[in-house]
């Protein structure tokens, strides 16, 4: 399991980032800092280190936004249709 120290931060990395040890804390505190890939895993808090490093470094940015969905305009069921 060394190897996840390497893909993912230690608990005690996100208690530095965050400041906090309970899991719903930190992970509030992550997504206010721009970590938006930081989720709830079965042990915790899961923050990819490579998501950190992108976000610190400022070549990650914002959350990308979905596309809006494609909404026709409501026609009055009286309406003969077009």
């Amino acid at each position: 399991m060394n190897y996840l120290r390497e893909i993912i931060l230690s608990d005690d990395e996100l208690r530095q980032i965050t400041g906090y040890t309970q899991p719903a804390k930190v992970l509030t505190e992550l997504h206010r800092q721009g970590f938006w890939r930081a989720r709830r895993g079965p042990a915790g808090v899961i923050l990819e280190r490579a998501h950190y490093q992108a976000v610190c470094s400022g070549t990650f940015g914002k959350m990308p936004e979905a596309p809006r969905p494609k909404v026709k305009p409501a026609q009055p069921r009286w309406a003969k249709p077009a």
